[in-house]
């Protein structure tokens, strides 16, 4: 076994024997082959052995017995017939948040399940606290939100043992990349995005500032709708009319670069924003600089969250269906907890954007 882009000999055993583990390929109970017979069969020292198996032990994929020989853990598949399932997003208290863990609730509520709530304030460190978490409780299933999901997930060691658990799971607005083939519901977010930009293209807007998170799934593919829409009405896309942020920055950098952009002078007429938390912003730094929305600038928000329907300057933005997206998971979840194949229901599931469209935009048109 020669090493492999960068990865060790034992690492690359470790991850071969988890992976028959994890598909069932060897089963609870079953015995793995000894210390020798693994060496020589996979053309690796003792030693490159014995590491491998010690970080699988850790992980609890598989137990030694003392005169006997290792096993693989007979606590796979264990964890069944609890009544509850693990629901993990990224926050709780506000924006669209409420109303998804409703269609989740009245789904599972209705087929006798009981919600275990954890959210992880989009942290890779708390996702991964999270998932450690509900695998020392009994669950049945669960359902997450991937915190910052654009970004290579390091922590997918946690999914597997989810796997080898038998413990199904469904990923909602977001997917990781290496686990693209598994359950998720997603926006249609290049569409939404699309959607806005247009909208502002149409009213005779010609100088279309973009705003964008960019560690989540959702940010790029909003983008990538922004994108299309200049390029479909022949308008150049410009690299410096973007405006890049991640979760850690979005309160400061955002409202920060708009100003020195506007102080500057350049030409701005309207702003596709990634949310409405980040367009109610956007309008209080054009509102600062001395300007207003929509006379001067026009802004498009994204969720149709409260936010929108309620400020001072009432939104353009993209219906987010919450309630309906948080039942359709927890039906796909129930799909999969009742044993029905990927072949059989749809892995990936889409929900269409729809335009709302307020006050926030003008008209820009020339009148004949």
């Amino acid at each position: 076994m020669a090493e492999d882009n960068g990865k060790t000999k034992y690492y690359m055993l470790m991850e071969e024997l988890k992976k028959d583990i994890v598909s069932g390929k060897r089963k609870p109970g079953d015995r793995l082959p000894s210390e020798n017979e693994l060496s020589s069969s996979c053309h690796v020292s003792r030693h490159t052995v014995r590491k491998a198996l010690s970080i699988l032990e850790q992980e609890g994929f598989i137990e030694a017995e003392h005169g006997r020989g290792t096993f693989v853990s007979r606590k796979a598949g264990g964890k069944k017939g609890s009544g509850n399932i693990a629901v993990i997003t990224t926050y709780l208290s506000d924006y669209i948040f409420p109303r998804l863990i409703q269609g989740i609730d009245r789904v599972l509520t209705a087929e006798g399940y009981s919600i275990i709530l954890k959210n992880t304030g989009n942290s890779r460190r708390r996702e991964i606290k999270c998932l450690e978490e509900i695998l020392e409780k009994d669950i049945d299933g669960l359902i997450i939100e991937p915190s910052k999901s654009e970004i290579m997930c390091r922590h997918k060691g946690l999914y597997d043992k989810l796997d080898f658990y038998r413990i199904p799971y469904v990923f909602i607005q977001g997917y990781y990349d290496q686990m693209k083939d598994k359950p998720h519901i997603l926006m249609d977010d290049r569409m939404g995005g699309y959607l806005v930009t247009k909208h502002l293209l149409d009213l005779g807007h010609k100088h279309i500032l973009g705003i964008f998170k960019a560690d989540d799934s959702q940010g790029k593919d909003r983008h990538k709708g922004y994108v299309k829409a200049l390029q479909e009405a022949e308008m150049l896309y410009d690299p410096d009319m973007v405006i890049w942020f991640h979760t850690e920055d979005r309160l400061a950098k955002p409202s920060s670069i708009l100003t020195y952009m506007l102080e500057k002078g350049g030409p701005i007429d309207g702003i596709v924003c990634y949310n409405d938390q980040i367009a109610l912003e956007i309008i209080k730094t054009i509102e600062e600089s001395g300007r207003s929305v929509p006379e001067d600038i026009s802004v498009t928000g994204y969720d149709n969250s409260f936010i929108a329907e309620n400020g001072k300057v009432k939104m353009t933005t993209i219906a987010h269906p919450q309630e309906r997206l948080g039942a359709v998971a927890a039906e796909l979840l129930l799909e999969k907890m009742n044993g029905i194949s990927d072949e059989e229901s749809k892995v990936e599931r889409i929900l269409k954007p729809e335009l709302v469209v307020r006050e926030s935009c003008r008209d820009r048109r020339e009148k004949t």
